[in-house]
């Protein structure tokens, strides 16, 4: 069986993380400061926190902000649950929106959600796909959007305007307008989860990248205190000769990055641009080159002059079927010893928003995006044999479907 996408695990990595566990340092602490800065350099944003999931990050950042009760943040209705889940979680309201035929959300249908009670616009990198970053930050600092926000603390007040925090959880390394995501608006946040491109096996980061007068420095060291209980030193400054006594300033939470996730991170970032991305890319142009020959295959756009995908995902749209059909096709791809996936379920698929009133009906694209989309294995590892079997699999079970 040819999986869906297993980590990339090599005698450099292993022996990165034999090291940590020898160094008697395994939770945060040199490795795990080391593997922000190298994030920083990449990315080419100001700070970056490292903390155990993407999850974490965007929750941190949504509180950080001060989202609460009452407040409303726009997600696109076709993403994971946890980017959906942290503003529930912060008692605000997700406010969904449409996405466009590269499954993203589009600006027009942002500007439309857009009320006084909006303090957050949540964009989701789809697959690495990145969003339209500068026609967002554009809209939220435009005189007609700023005048509509109302700012309920000093952090509001001192932006001025609607943060725009980025689910980047699919697209380090993706591109826009020459620059990374990271560097792309305020807040992104990355995943490190074992399925991404880059893993930590559990993990991701927040790249700060908060326009002036915020210090996003200071910003970062807050963070660091906050997502440890909310104590002034972590277990590595405690180390120093009489700086056994710290303070605890808040209750906060417990979400920081072991060293022993860093020491992987940071092989993995070693030879992320010059390998992984370009086998990926190698394997997304095979499949491309291949299904392109066929009049029921919509291939995915993953570049084009302003943009450049991290190819983590690989969505492929069968034109003309039905959900049931696409069910029949992937059932079929299976049996052919192929793993493949769907992403994602639309969120007012899924029984807790169902329950709360969302309705996939008032999302028409997302709808279809989902209902014809197939994810095909794309990882470094995958041989040319193995895209050569995954393409005949696929080949051969919509041709059962369509034609048997």
């Amino acid at each position: 069986m040819i999986p869906f996408s297993p980590p990339k695990i090599y005698d450099e990595l292993i022996d990165e993380v034999i090291d940590t566990l020898k160094s008697g340092w395994i939770t945060t602490g040199p490795k795990t400061k080391l593997f922000e800065k190298e994030l920083t350099k990449f990315n080419g944003n100001k700070n970056t926190l490292c903390l155990n999931s993407a999850t974490a990050g965007l929750e941190i950042m949504l509180r950080w902000f001060g989202v609460k009760e009452g407040d409303e943040v726009i997600v696109p209705v076709y993403t994971y649950c946890a980017s959906a889940n942290v503003v529930v979680h912060c008692g605000a309201k997700p406010v969904f929106v449409d996405v466009g035929d590269d499954f993203n959300i589009t600006v027009d249908k942002i500007k439309a959600a857009i009320t006084e009670n909006t303090k957050v616009i949540m964009p989701v990198d789809f697959a690495g796909f990145p969003c339209d970053y500068k026609e967002i930050n554009d809209l939220v600092c435009s005189p007609e959007i700023k005048g509509k926000f109302n700012s309920n603390n000093d952090i509001q007040k001192q932006l001025g305007r609607i943060l725009v925090l980025s689910d980047a959880a699919h697209s380090l390394g993706a591109e826009y307008n020459g620059k990374k995501t990271g560097s792309l608006t305020d807040v992104s946040v990355f995943s490190f989860h074992a399925v991404k491109n880059l893993t930590t096996s559990e993990g991701g980061a927040v790249a700060l990248n908060l326009p002036a007068p915020f210090n996003n420095e200071e910003i970062y060291n807050y963070l660091c205190t906050k997502t440890l209980h909310g104590q002034n030193k972590d277990a590595l400054a405690k180390t120093k000769v009489g700086s056994w006594r710290y303070d605890v300033i808040e209750a906060g939470y417990k979400a920081n990055m072991t060293d022993i996730q860093a020491s992987m991170g940071l092989v993995e970032l070693r030879h992320y641009s010059g390998e992984t991305l370009v086998r990926r890319k190698v394997i997304f142009d095979a499949y491309t080159k291949a299904f392109s020959t066929y009049s029921w295959a919509q291939i995915p756009t993953y570049q084009t002059s302003k943009k450049t995908t991290s190819y983590h995902l690989y969505p492929l749209r069968i034109k003309g079927v039905k959900e049931e059909q696409r069910d029949q096709i992937i059932q079929l791809i299976f049996e052919a010893e192929v793993s493949v996936n769907v992403h994602f379920q639309p969120l007012p698929l899924l029984t807790f928003y169902k329950n709360m009133g969302y309705d996939i009906a008032d999302f028409p694209v997302a709808y279809d995006n989902y209902s014809r989309e197939i994810s095909l294995p794309v990882y470094y590892n995958l041989s040319d044999d193995n895209v050569n079997t995954v393409i005949n699999a696929v080949v051969n079970a919509v041709d059962s479907v369509l034609n048997g």
